[in-house]
């Protein structure tokens, strides 16, 4: 296992209403981090992704991608050294 990452992340574009927190959620549990994703009230998705970076990178890149009912406009992120509140991966 390589170096411990967490980030933080911001999806804008069609991400509500197509699974998208489902799509993140499964490529995190298949890479064993941790975290959470979450839709926000302005329409944006919100999440957070904690454990090995090679594994937060390659989570990173399929959300920039998005399931095939999604558009991804734009992704913000930022590092953190925010610890997760479970060691599991959850959809809030």
């Amino acid at each position: 296992m390589g170096q411990v990452r967490s980030v933080k992340g911001f999806v804008t574009g069609r991400v509500q209403g197509v699974g998208f927190r489902y799509f993140v959620m499964r490529h995190a549990q298949a890479r064993n981090l941790s975290g959470y994703v979450r839709n926000l009230n302005d329409g944006r998705v919100e999440f957070c992704l904690h454990g090995d970076g090679d594994s937060v990178a390659s989570v990173t890149e399929n959300i920039r991608v998005g399931p095939s009912h999604a558009r991804v406009d734009e992704l913000v992120l930022e590092e953190t050294d925010q610890a997760p509140l479970t060691s599991e991966f959850v959809i809030r």
